[in-house]
């Protein structure tokens, strides 16, 4: 299913609305669903939340309760997160920690990337945190994802860009230059 941008808002209204009356809840907005709220003609399939703690999944999950849990709280070895997935009227909503650990503060959902490279978006009368473009789009190109990146890029081109945070987020996933020269064009940096 891919997700219209109506569906997500009213995804996000949802869970926040129940996450929110069930405790406290510091998260980012990360993945297509972030690009797809800022207005990026992107396809999303599902919402993540990137959260600090594995309490906050436990209040997702407890928030959730009264809809099809796809995957409880549980500890992810091969990816370093806690994790859980329910779905919401039809939409694959997950939350998650990576505790992964990275000196880099330019990478989308490990370290300190999300917590301080991040814009709010209006959504109603809430303010939705999501994950600075520039490191989505980092993160498009390191999972070789060019044409999502590609999009990203004709977005911030048209929308504003901050290159040094791009370039700061390129080099902190290695992106070489054969993999940085076409959306630095598109950008037009």
């Amino acid at each position: 299913m891919t997700l219209t941008l109506g569906q997500l808002q009213d995804t996000l209204a949802t869970v926040l609305d129940l996450v929110e009356r069930e405790g406290s809840f510091d998260y980012r907005l990360v993945g297509t669903a972030a690009d797809l709220l800022r207005g990026a003609p992107i396809e999303a399939a599902d919402v993540d939340f990137l959260v600090r703690t594995r309490a906050e999944i436990d209040i997702f999950a407890r928030a959730l309760a009264g809809f099809r849990c796809l995957t409880p709280p549980t500890w992810l070895e091969c990816g370093g997160q806690y994790y859980a997935a329910y779905e919401v009227d039809g939409v694959e909503v997950d939350a998650s920690t990576v505790e992964t650990p990275t000196e880099s503060a330019f990478i989308e959902a490990r370290g300190d990337g999300p917590w301080t490279h991040f814009v709010e978006i209006d959504v109603g009368e809430r303010s939705i945190k999501a994950v600075a473009p520039e490191l989505r789009l980092a993160t498009e190109l390191v999972r070789d994802r060019q044409d999502r990146a590609e999009t990203i890029a004709r977005w911030l081109r048209d929308h504003g860009c901050d290159t040094a945070l791009l370039n700061n987020a390129l080099d902190a996933q290695d992106i070489g230059e054969d993999a940085r020269a076409p959306v630095m064009a598109i950008i037009g940096g």
